[in-house]
């Protein structure tokens, strides 16, 4: 099979759908997948590692948000891309400018789409002070998808809202965790020296991107509270964006490390001993089963991830979503009850590794299979319907 895949995020970048492409790329390399890859010129020249061709297109940041950016490119050259290397099926991981012209260009062609669901750009509406979008942006996403032949969404609970807002085949394709890298093994005594901390001070991380979507309202509350009863509790967050100085301003006893590399990472999450997770917009948060891999105990809604791995009370704490009180009440008692985080913390790891990334890509090599089938047993009339 020869798969492209387009998308406005590729690694280096450090996000969950650029984390996630990534993974799948290089375990489809290993069933002999051909993969090339459409995405925004990165900043510095460089190659997809797994791409057998490759198409950069410009790349434009988003107003208000330099960190991310979108590509643009007529369907013209994404035609004349295919034509000399015409793809089995194309994968859709994002459904912005760049994989609107892809999934035009496509369709004109008659090569099959899957498409992927890895943000949910109609919570972001509200999140960015623009909530009167959010119908459009739903409308626009319906018409996005119902274009596609297969849409990928990594939860049940996200594949009915799909399914209940007028999007048809919709199938769940969860998320993997690399058990090696994720793991307690890499607990690091000088690194919790560098916080600060003894070997039995308890830590509580946050990681993520720090920008208005990610609930930091919260973070910021729950980790006031947990202070006020463990005055020895340690807080640490890793990650960077547009909150980073209003947070460091209002969490002056916080250890803030910016972006890190990925093995600095794996330490940080097997350093710390709580993870304190309030975002309620992502469709599936890599971020939750880092940390449950890495033995933490996860404090989160009950959404995405958290949903899907833990069972509140036996291997970590979720509360229903938008309960902010009930959310900042569990971090308080959990941080007070060692016992409690090491138990969650032993159990959270054996569900994280149950999710292996070799599983995940022969379930998505699978749908692309399904999905280039069904494509070309439909009477070709009905191929570009107008959804």
């Amino acid at each position: 099979m020869r798969l492209c895949i387009v998308s406005e995020t590729w690694a280096p970048e450090i996000n969950g759908v650029a984390h996630t492409l990534s993974r799948l790329s290089r375990e489809l390399d290993r069933h002999q997948v051909r993969i090339d890859v459409i995405r925004p010129k990165p900043p510095l020249a460089a190659k997809a590692p797994q791409a057998l061709a490759e198409l950069q297109v410009p790349r434009f940041a988003i107003p208000g948000y330099r960190d991310v950016q979108v590509g643009f490119c007529r369907p013209a050259t994404l035609r004349k891309f295919w034509k000399a290397q015409r793809p089995d099926v194309i994968y859709l991981a994002t459904q912005g400018p760049l994989g609107w012209s892809a999934r035009l260009a496509a369709r004109q062609m008659g090569i099959p789409l899957v498409a992927g669901w890895h943000t949910n750009f109609d919570h972001y509406c509200g999140d960015y002070g623009v909530p009167w979008l959010a119908s459009a942006t739903r409308r626009y996403l319906r018409y996005f998808h119902n274009g596609c032949g297969l849409t990928l969404v990594p939860t049940q609970l996200q594949a009915s809202q799909l399914r209940q807002q007028g999007i048809n085949d919709v199938a769940v394709m969860s998320r993997g965790i690399d058990g090696e890298r994720f793991s307690p093994a890499h607990r690091d005594p000088e690194l919790r020296r560098a916080w600060g901390v003894s070997d039995h001070q308890p830590v509580a991380l946050y990681v993520g991107r720090l920008a208005a979507e990610k609930n930091l309202a919260l973070l910021q509350e729950t980790y006031h509270a947990m202070r006020s009863v463990r005055p020895d509790m340690a807080h640490v967050i890793v990650g960077d964006g547009p909150a980073k100085a209003q947070l460091e301003s209002a969490l002056p006893d916080v250890h803030f490390t910016g972006f890190i590399d990925p093995d600095a990472l794996a330490r940080h999450y097997a350093s710390a001993d709580l993870f304190i997770f309030p975002s309620l917009s992502e469709t599936w948060g890599n971020v939750v089963s880092e940390a449950m891999a890495s033995g933490l105990a996860v404090v989160a809604y009950r959404h995405a991830a958290s949903a899907e791995l833990i069972q509140s009370g036996y291997n970590g704490i979720t509360v229903p979503i938008n309960d902010a009180a009930a959310f900042c009440q569990a971090a308080v008692t959990l941080c007070q009850h060692p016992a409690d985080y090491a138990k969650y913390s032993r159990l959270a790891r054996l569900k994280a590794l149950e999710q292996s990334w070799a599983g995940i890509a022969r379930q998505f090599l699978d749908y692309l299979l399904k999905a280039q089938e069904a494509y070309h047993a439909t009477p070709s009339p009905r191929r570009i319907r107008s959804s």
